[in-house]
């Protein structure tokens, strides 16, 4: 219970302590006015080049059909004829 009022003491006393500096220089500094002034940047383009892909509109597609090899065993059947 000690250390809760111990840790309760040493917030007040930051709090005081800031709000204290916060005064002070306010007192002191006094208010300026700010200025805020506008500028605008040109945003530099940025240019991708890309060569064009050459399309190829004389596609021939052939199909060829080709048997399947024999195996073993279906060369074997062939040559016994009963």
């Amino acid at each position: 219970m000690d250390d809760i009022k111990k840790a309760i003491i040493g917030i007040i006393t930051l709090a005081i302590t800031t709000g204290g500096g916060l005064l002070i220089k306010s007192l002191f500094e006094g208010e300026e006015e700010t200025v805020v002034e506008e500028t605008t940047v040109a945003v530099p383009q940025v240019i991708i080049n890309m060569p064009q892909q050459e399309v190829k509109k004389d596609t021939i597609i052939k199909k060829v059909y080709v048997k399947p090899k024999q195996t073993k065993t279906e060369k074997i059947k062939e040559k016994l004829t009963w």
